[in-house]
């Protein structure tokens, strides 16, 4: 997601805010969420407001301490007013939403970073958006070499082979260097995945060529390692060629920081989070905005 991007979207959300009166807890209403969310019908957002819920009931929280059913007058078209269903959703209930969401859209991908960092720094959303890339990256990259590794099982060759060809795969995508060489370079435990600690582009990078190498080889039938070792090295090499010409060494790029570990850190963020919401007073009042 663009800078610029991010920055308008957190304009547009923070717009949204209310406070409850005389206090400093934060909340949305579901009608004004669904738009930024993306969502056309409110019957399909929700029905993403009923999975959040049971979200929230599993994690032994109090829905009601997040999630309050209110009324909210609209105007409509010929110019009658009337009463429809709307929520007023504490910061941890949007959360919860934004998760049951397709982190593939933008505006899902933002929202769940929106809403986990509770003082709304445009640079820590733009850190946790990053982060957000970075892991969906490394899980295609992960279900891609899991079908590589089925395709070519299939195809006589074992485990033994399968780590081979991707060794030769990756020695081809960063210019001679070896997995073990990449892993000395970057400081990466032997023990520990290289993709790991790789920048999201480079982790792109070894999934389209993961990928082009799981297409041949079912499309041509290729069998034995000889005939697949070929074939996901000159994909690599096709892939690094992309990338030099415009001016990237996937050697020569910075290790990210470790992705299990910038997990943790999200992961103990997030049970901080209903928390640091605080909750929906038990009486509310016609008028809580400030």
């Amino acid at each position: 997601m663009e800078k610029s991007k991010i920055i308008l979207t957190k304009s547009q959300f923070d717009d949204q805010l209310h406070f409850i009166a005389d206090t400093d807890i934060e909340y949305w209403l579901a009608r004004d969420l669904m738009i930024l969310l993306g969502y056309e019908r409110w019957e399909n957002f929700e029905k993403a407001i009923g999975r959040a819920m049971e979200s929230c009931e599993t994690s032994d929280i109090a829905v009601t301490d997040h999630f309050r059913e209110v009324t909210k007058m609209v105007q409509l078209g010929n110019g009658a007013k009337r009463y429809v269903k709307d929520y007023m959703l504490t910061r941890y209930a949007c959360y919860l939403i934004a998760q049951n969401g397709d982190p593939r859209k933008e505006e899902i991908a933002f929202a769940q970073s929106y809403f986990a960092v509770q003082t709304r720094k445009q640079e820590l959303i733009e850190e946790r958006i990053a982060y957000i890339e970075r892991a969906e990256a490394r899980g295609r990259l992960r279900e891609s070499e899991k079908r590589l590794s089925q395709n070519i099982y299939e195809r006589g060759v074992d485990d033994a082979g399968f780590g081979r060809i991707r060794s030769k795969g990756d020695q081809a995508l960063f210019g001679g260097h070896s997995t073990q060489d990449m892993k000395s370079k970057l400081g990466v435990k032997a023990n520990r995945p290289l993709a790991d600690f790789l920048p999201t582009l480079t982790i792109a990078a070894k999934n389209l060529a993961v990928e082009m190498t799981n297409y041949n080889v079912e499309e041509k039938d290729l069998q034995g390692e000889t005939e697949i070792t070929v074939e996901h090295v000159q994909n690599n090499s096709s892939v690094r060629s992309m990338l030099s010409e415009r001016g990237i060494k996937p050697e020569e790029l910075p290790p990210s920081e470790d992705i299990k570990k910038r997990e943790r850190r999200v992961k103990s963020q997030e049970k901080k989070l209903a928390q640091q919401s605080g909750k929906l007073p038990n009486s509310i009042s016609d008028n809580q905005e400030e």
